[in-house]
């Protein structure tokens, strides 16, 4: 009589590009938070300050932009404390900017481990976003402390409940950016100019959304081409974001579903591409 084989796992190739095997995901979880772990700590190992770079990058960041673009070249911040202005900017755009930049160098920074042993791959962006969210928590509660500051000292400014929209704005920053991420990711394994024009490309999206002027600002000076910065689908994201914690920012549920459906289509798209470029990438990396 003989004994049948029994396996845990059965590793095949992919049947369709949209075959996310969510349930391998789930069961490698540990290997999830070991990326987390690694990408936090491997970010600060060997340095002096360590964590406390969560808080100098921003306040260091605000300082300079209420100098420069809040006294220097005078824009307008819409009646707001100009550090609390653009530190609440400064909070969303790090964290959008990080899970982009990070996650779009996935194939090239982790080649090593892709050729050597199977996990699913989506592992490792997911773990990105993850760990980048730490970042955000951290910075978010530097943020929340001088919100407290300028409330009790009588400033101006009142949340509104788009506040309880929070949540859904952090999804939404997480999903643009994996989505992009990971289609640039899957172009450089081919195109490798492109890994140069992200670190400044993202550097010059910043100027094309409202981290450091208000959307009532670009409509005003400039109408003929306020379009560029209205359909940049971050920027309904940061308005809103402004608009919850600080009661004021160009809010509006059109273009925040203008943002989700921009964003939806661009994780699609990106999970696709990934998933077809995870087959065939260790013979370009």
């Amino acid at each position: 009589m003989t004994e049948e084989n029994e396996h845990d796992w059965t590793i095949e190739s992919k049947s369709s590009l949209f075959d996310l095997r969510l349930n391998e995901i789930w069961a490698y979880r540990d290997l999830l938070l070991l990326f987390v772990r690694r990408d936090f700590v491997s970010f600060y190992k060997q340095t002096i300050l360590g964590p406390l770079w969560f808080f100098i990058q921003p306040l260091f960041t605000t300082a300079i932009f209420t100098f420069v673009f809040g006294n220097l070249a005078g824009i307008s911040t819409d009646g707001l404390p100009k550090p609390l202005f653009y530190m609440a900017g400064i909070t969303a755009w790090n964290y959008f900017s990080d899970c982009l930049t990070k996650t779009s160098t996935v194939f090239r920074d982790n080649s090593g481990i892709f050729g050597k042993v199977y996990f699913p791959r989506l592992i490792v962006p997911l773990s990105i976003v993850a760990s980048n969210l730490i970042r955000f928590g951290v910075q978010m509660v530097l943020f929340i402390i001088l919100l407290l500051y300028y409330y009790f000292s009588g400033a101006n400014f009142h949340p509104s409940v788009a506040i309880f929209l929070f949540p859904f704005i952090v999804i939404l920053m997480a999903l643009l950016g994996l989505g992009t991420g990971m289609i640039i990711s899957s172009m450089t394994t081919k195109y490798r100019d492109l890994a140069f024009l992200v670190g400044f490309g993202v550097q010059l999206l910043m100027y094309g959304t409202t981290v450091i002027y208000p959307l009532s600002t670009a409509i005003e000076k400039y109408p003929k081409y306020s379009w560029v910065v209205q359909y940049n689908p971050i920027t309904p994201i940061l308005e809103t974001f402004r608009y919850g914690f600080l009661g004021e920012g160009s809010f509006s549920w059109v273009s925040l579903g203008y943002s989700t459906l921009v964003t939806a289509v661009l994780l699609l798209l990106g999970i696709v591409i990934f998933n077809k470029t995870e087959r065939t990438f260790v013979d370009n990396v």
